[in-house]
């Protein structure tokens, strides 16, 4: 009832009587009394008078499917939202709904990870109501060899996200988007699944939007950053959420129905911040240099090694850096 009564109050700019809101919604003023003050509990500003009545001021930053719907135009990706305002994991909590047979294109969003985790466990921070922490419940009826290409599907909607709020974001293939030569976020893609048979996908992503300096470890700073920082504006959490939500169902579905993923490996590809660079890469056990030539229409990484030979990489095998640090 509270949400009704919300979008009641965001269709009318002026001032709304408990009356008008008790007959629109067929429940007693005592009770829209009640929802009201449950909104401003949430964050809503709303002024009240007597015989004037209720007037939305102003909205709060979080990120639940109501506040959301302003700008959300996809069909199934983020039409089911679960909002926490403080979980260990957006990941862990999504697999959880998985198992409870939770729809594909059902999203965690919290406003605060206590426990969040990037690739190869490495901690990654949440501070609450500062970035973008969601993870999307998936089930493609494709080979498991093709999960990695989702990886690469969510960093191509991360760039489109970003161009269409006038950001220009690079990608470290496969799973991170830099940002004036600092990593924004980070893209964590898990399967549940047989060795012939895909379950569910979880899709991590975790996007620094508003954070401030002071908001990172020092052990961070040089490499990390927020899009506030590198930009010097605060961002529109919600129109950046829902933008990324847009872009990955268009991209993912071209996916889905092509089997190929060509338009996301392509932007990956325009936009790589690694072709042309000489990296180390991890691989098991095992660290070598290389020359990074192209990234192929299969989204793997195409390297010159060392002895002049080539090597083709898959995302989820490898770990890459720059020569002499993260990027370069």
């Amino acid at each position: 009832m509270k949400n009704k009564i919300l979008a009641y109050l965001q269709e009318n700019q002026e001032f709304v009587s408990g009356e008008a809101i008790s007959n629109r919604l067929g429940i007693s003023r005592a009770a829209v009394w009640k929802h009201i003050n449950g909104l401003k509990e949430s964050g809503y500003v709303i002024d009240a008078y007597p015989r004037k009545g209720y007037r939305l001021k102003e909205k709060p930053d979080i990120l639940t499917a109501q506040a959301l719907e302003e700008y959300i135009t996809t069909k199934r990706i983020g039409r089911i939202i679960y909002h926490y305002e403080a979980i260990p994991s957006t990941n862990h909590q999504a697999k959880i709904h998985a198992t409870e047979d939770a729809p594909e294109g059902t999203v965690v969003i919290s406003e605060v990870q206590t426990a969040g985790k990037g690739r190869l466990g490495r901690k990654w921070e949440s501070p609450s109501r500062k970035g973008i922490w969601m993870s999307i419940v998936l089930r493609p009826k494709i080979e498991p060899a093709l999960v990695p290409k989702i990886t690469q599907i969510a960093a191509a909607a991360m760039i489109l996200a970003g161009q269409a709020m006038g950001f220009s974001f690079k990608v470290k293939w496969p799973n991170d988007i830099i940002y004036n030569e600092k990593k924004i976020c980070g893209i964590l893609t898990e399967m549940s699944g047989e060795m012939n048979r895909v379950y569910d996908v979880v899709l991590g992503i975790g996007v620094n939007v508003n954070q401030t300096l002071e908001d990172f470890p020092e052990d961070l700073r040089e490499k990390a950053s927020s899009i506030y920082m590198e930009a010097g504006l605060k961002i529109n959490r919600q129109k950046l959420c829902a933008n990324i939500l847009n872009a990955f169902e268009r991209l993912y579905d071209d996916f889905l129905t092509e089997g190929v993923g060509e338009e996301a490996i392509a932007i990956c590809k325009e936009h790589s911040i690694l072709i042309g660079k000489r990296i180390f890469i991890t691989k098991g056990d095992t660290v070598f240099m290389a020359h990074v030539e192209d990234l192929n229409e299969q989204g793997e990484l195409i390297v010159k090694k060392e002895d002049g030979t080539f090597e083709s990489l898959i995302s989820g095998e490898v770990s890459v850096r720059g020569e002499k640090g993260y990027l370069i």
